[in-house]
């Protein structure tokens, strides 16, 4: 049985260089048992809630549509691979249950798919009367694709994500080792610390395979950015959102309600999520 006493003061000393070695050290607890067998794909928006309009599509349906081939390409494609919906139907599901439906899953990742839209604003304008009206403009110009990880703002919404998982997360024996996961521990907290870290690393890595998909086909290129979603706050597994295009682009949403576009997205991302699972569980 280790040391109680030698196991606080080394916990103690990785604390402090925990910005360094998290992955190795966290590695000791998952690399045994963490392979990609679970995977929970979020269709964005659905229902009274249609998410970015084009001109003639809804980001709620496009989305739903790339969402469900990618899924069974998936399963397809990686044997021993269980793909699972928070929707599969044009339903609307709270923000914050679609990531506990993950959680409640125990996914090794969560993928959630939107599409784009330039923000429309107002502005005032004179016709050919001279007189001054108001009136709403987009800009159409902008185009390409980039993928979200949670921003540092809300880590401490994993936190009990974390603890519920804990079970699977650790070895197996931790229990009798340590007498349990308790995050008020010192001991304890640090593992936990490093679990949090190590999705975040995670979640980057899985960010950029899919940027890097999405240039191989000469997509544009807005890159990996951290932002404050409540989808991905609780997540207790490597979690992102891609946004596929800008459906205010009207190449872009042709592109996307295309057959042609959705079966190179659903590539971009399957191909993404094998560069993923190679990685990370070599």
């Amino acid at each position: 049985m280790i040391n109680k006493q030698f196991t606080q003061y080394t916990l103690y000393f990785l604390l402090l260089f925990i910005s360094i070695p998290t992955v190795t050290f966290a590695n000791k607890y998952r690399d045994s048992i963490y392979t990609i067998k679970t995977i929970v794909l979020d269709a964005g928006h659905g229902g009274d809630k249609p998410g970015t309009k084009g001109a003639t599509s809804l980001e709620k349906d496009v989305v739903l549509q790339v969402t469900l081939k990618l899924g069974k390409a998936i399963e397809a494609a990686i044997p021993g691979v269980k793909v699972y919906y928070t929707r599969t139907t044009d339903v609307d599901v709270d923000l914050y249950k679609r990531i506990e439906f993950a959680n409640a899953k125990k996914a090794d990742i969560f993928m959630s798919i939107h599409c784009n839209a330039t923000p429309a604003r107002r502005v005032r304008r004179r016709n050919s009367k001279g007189k001054y009206y108001n009136t709403t403009v987009q800009d159409k110009s902008v185009r390409g694709t980039e993928t979200f990880v949670s921003g540092f703002s809300r880590l401490g919404e994993q936190d009990a994500a974390l603890r519920e998982n804990a079970d699977i997360l650790l070895e197996e024996n931790y229990e009798e080792n340590y007498g349990g996961f308790d995050p008020n521990d010192p001991e304890s907290y640090i593992v936990f610390s490093l679990m949090k870290n190590q999705f975040r690393e995670q979640s980057i890595k899985l960010a950029s395979a899919i940027q890097n998909e999405y240039v191989r086909s000469g997509r544009g290129d807005r890159g990996v950015q951290e932002l404050s979603l409540a989808v991905l706050a609780r997540a207790g597994m490597p979690a992102i959102l891609t946004e596929i295009g800008f459906l205010s682009n009207p190449n872009e949403e042709t592109y996307m309600k295309s057959e042609k576009g959705q079966a190179e997205i659903v590539k971009n991302l399957l191909d993404a999520v094998k560069a993923y699972k190679r990685q990370v569980e070599r």
